[in-house]
């Protein structure tokens, strides 16, 4: 009787624990691991244009590179002419690579790896804002590398939002593909420090189709995904402009904006590694993948000439 019961035991603890690896979309020690590279000191803060900023091309690059992305025209590295404040960068840099789904329609994955440099002396470093979202984006072409999507996924890396959202504006100038097959923009931008377990997706009130979706997302056990954040009047609170999201909503293409509400860490030279939520982070990276594995199988009407539903 004990062997028998010392037997259902491990039978119950081998079917959770089957049961955990079966939800785990990601490898947490990577993703922080490319949070603590982007956001380093030695990267001096990403302002575009700066050696900190070039840095983290060549680190993006190469784990794009790792994962195994596919380049357009070979090569990741899409240049712009870029206008900061009391500066110019004559070849700013996005960084783009994609997988090929089993159609053509594409969603297009953002996070912007530029962050505001050097003020006064001190480094303002940028870990949630915005190498979570950046290390969230690598994770995500990593899961849909080795499980291939019904949607063709591009995965942009975009310098100059924290100068006007200019790199997404490039993007959308010189799009590497037909912008009538963007279904979708997932932008993530401020994933990784929140104590309420709290990751909004902002949005739906403007495609109210999305929001069945994002609602089946199953809460995880550090965080769980919240809607809002999206109404013309809640004022500084509405986030419709506030990230690259924007650029592809001022065209017409719907978006869904993944991040965290503002702490006191933002953009003040405390956005440093050690004080994210290295919990919270990695279930609210997987979140965002699990909303885009969601997309994949439901496949739902995302464009008004788009009359494809999934079974």
């Amino acid at each position: 009787m004990k062997r028998y019961l010392s037997f259902v035991i491990l039978l119950v603890c081998g079917l959770q624990l089957s049961a955990q690896a079966q939800k785990a979309v990601l490898d947490p020690q990577q993703l922080l691991r490319d949070v603590q590279v982007l956001s380093a000191d030695s990267m001096a803060g990403r302002l575009s244009g700066t050696e900190g900023n070039r840095m983290a091309q060549e680190y993006i690059e190469k784990r794009f590179n790792e994962i195994g992305l596919e380049a357009y025209n070979k090569s990741y590295r899409h240049t712009f002419r870029l206008e900061g404040r009391g500066f110019v960068v004559e070849k700013a840099v996005n960084l783009i690579g994609f997988i090929p789904g089993k159609t053509d329609k594409t969603i297009v994955l953002t996070a912007h790896y530029d962050h505001v440099g050097e003020r006064k002396g001190e480094v303002f470093n940028g870990a949630d804002d915005n190498a979570s979202g950046v290390g969230g984006l690598l994770a995500a072409a990593a899961y849909f590398k080795k499980n291939k999507p019904y949607y063709t996924l591009v995965f942009a890396a975009l310098d100059g939002e924290e100068l006007g959202l200019q790199g997404a504006n490039a993007f959308l100038e010189h799009p590497p593909l037909a912008l009538e097959l963007i279904q979708l923009n997932v932008n993530m931008d401020m994933l990784s420090l929140n104590e309420k377990g709290e990751l909004y997706a902002s949005g739906a009130y403007h495609y109210p189709a999305l929001l069945p979706l994002l609602q089946q997302v199953k809460p995880r056990p550090k965080a769980s995904l919240l809607t809002g954040h999206d109404r013309p009047e809640q004022g500084k609170n509405d986030w419709t402009r506030q990230s690259d999201h924007y650029q592809f909503h001022k065209r017409q293409i719907p978006f869904i904006y993944f991040g965290v509400e503002d702490h006191a860490h933002y953009h003040k030279p405390t956005d440093v590694y050690e004080n994210i939520n290295h919990t919270f982070y990695p279930d609210a990276a997987a979140l965002v993948i699990d909303f885009v594995k969601l997309l994949n199988k439901k496949r739902p009407a995302l464009l008004a000439t788009d009359s494809e539903t999934g079974a």
